[in-house]
């Protein structure tokens, strides 16, 4: 069974850090990381991910994250592309949600059981 691939959008480098550590404690996958809408879409245009996980505010430029998910939810290349916000805020989980993304979590419970569950569901062979 070949890795599973996931793309990590609009982290910082320690919160980067974090979440492929915590991805790769869990699952058999390999992290790459995407800063703009547009280094996004080429990512996924060109290769294969399994998983696309969105900062709802852009590290580079603390533009808001579900621009890129609106973006990828609209070209029907990629719109199959499961996506998760990363957001501690409720609010915007919801969005997120209404926007076509599968409920995600916020950095304060990247560890908790839910979040683990949650990505199981995508990332589990």
């Amino acid at each position: 069974m070949s890795k599973k691939r996931v793309l990590d959008v609009g982290n910082c480098r320690p919160d980067h850090s974090a979440i492929k550590q915590m991805l790769e404690q869990h699952f058999d996958v390999e992290v790459v990381q995407a800063h703009t809408l547009q280094d996004t879409l080429e990512k996924l245009r060109q290769e294969q991910f399994d998983l696309v996980l969105i900062n709802r505010k852009l590290d580079i430029d603390y533009s808001d994250g579900t621009r890129i998910l609106e973006a990828i939810k609209a070209d029907p290349q990629i719109s199959s592309v499961p996506v998760m916000l990363i957001t501690n805020y409720p609010e915007h989980q919801q969005r997120a949600i209404e926007l076509g993304a599968l409920p995600g979590f916020g950095k304060l419970a990247l560890s908790a059981p839910e979040t683990i569950e949650r990505l199981s569901a995508v990332l589990s062979a």
